[in-house]
């Protein structure tokens, strides 16, 4: 018998092959980022506004941006994520699952290896999640920046512009900033805020994992039960609600990691040194609710995100592909 309770033990499930795992998570992936991509532009938005505020909440965002850039205005920098999005989550979710495998004994997983295989998964994936977010932040942010403009007044036209990383081009694209990041930073520079990246997605990872199993693991006590999947609505409630919690939790290191990244600022924003700098300046300038811009928006959209996600996985779509294809 295995206890279901918060400290006991889960039954890592051995069968799905390293293959099936990654073409779970990037078709997971894939659908995912489809569905709630408006609103991860609305939080971008959001977290970066500091003197102007052009938006005022994310129904606001969402119907601005869709009256002045239009529908598709919404999925300003969708087709990186869509193009990245499939090796990020098939890192993160077969790193878990691999590093499940190698902690756990006899089956059986205890809570300190559950987070520990959540904090693997974690650092895995930012050798991919760091480009990617830096490229989507300047795509999603631009309208910003542009809509920013006509809003200011004459004190704040007159100011010198702040500084910048990059010259902005006249029509932004991920290609365009990349070769421009590579000329003038190098590859660094399309890894600006990794540190950021990492202090945000590692206690993620730490807190969603070993949460979602126990969610995933309830009412099922014993062993014959626990090696059999899940049904596909438990591993969506468990994941939506893993995943809320967590992406709640970890809001404030997603904004400090958010306005890292950030290479074009509107008037009279700041710019940061590193993440000590961007803590002291926004508690300064903006006050501590400041570190929970976009907590929302981070909630609506990671707990579809990883519901969906976990309901592909659990449903075994790469092992219905690989059957296909074998």
């Amino acid at each position: 018998m295995v206890c279901t309770c918060m400290c006991a033990c889960v039954y890592v499930d051995p069968v799905c092959s390293l293959p099936a795992k990654l073409i779970n998570g990037g078709v997971a992936g894939l659908v995912g980022v489809t569905c709630v991509f408006p609103i991860d532009l609305a939080k971008t938005r959001l977290q970066n506004q500091q003197g102007v505020q052009v938006y005022k909440g994310m129904l606001d965002c969402l119907a601005k941006t869709i009256r002045s850039e239009g529908y598709f205005g919404c999925y300003r920098g969708a087709a990186v994520n869509l193009t990245l999005v499939t090796p990020e989550k098939a890192i993160k979710l077969a790193a878990n699952d691999v590093f499940r495998q190698k902690l756990s004994k006899d089956g059986k997983l205890p809570l300190w290896g559950e987070v520990l295989a959540g904090c693997g998964a974690g650092t895995c994936q930012v050798v991919v999640t760091t480009p990617m977010e830096m490229l989507k932040i300047q795509l999603q942010d631009a309208g910003r920046i542009a809509a920013q403009r006509p809003a200011q007044g004459p004190a704040q036209t007159a100011a010198a512009p702040t500084p910048s990383l990059v010259a902005p081009p006249q029509r932004a694209s991920a290609t365009g900033i990349t070769v421009q990041l590579l000329k003038t930073h190098g590859l660094a520079g399309l890894y600006r805020g990794a540190g950021a990246t990492l202090m945000r997605d590692v206690p993620f990872s730490m807190i969603y994992f070993p949460l979602f199993a126990n969610l995933n693991a309830l009412g099922r006590g014993s062993n014959s039960d626990m090696q059999e999947r899940a049904p596909f609505w438990q591993s969506f409630v468990a994941g939506c609600t893993a995943g809320s919690i967590a992406a709640i939790a970890v809001t404030p290191l997603d904004v400090i990691k958010t306005r890292i990244q950030t290479l074009q600022k509107g008037e009279g924003e700041d710019t940061y040194k590193g993440i000590i700098d961007c803590t002291r300046r926004i508690m300064k300038r903006e006050g501590p609710s400041a570190f929970l811009k976009g907590a929302t928006c981070r909630a609506l959209v990671i707990a579809p995100l990883f519901g969906i996600a976990q309901g592909v996985y659990f449903l075994g779509v790469g092992e219905a592909a690989l059957g296909l294809l074998g």
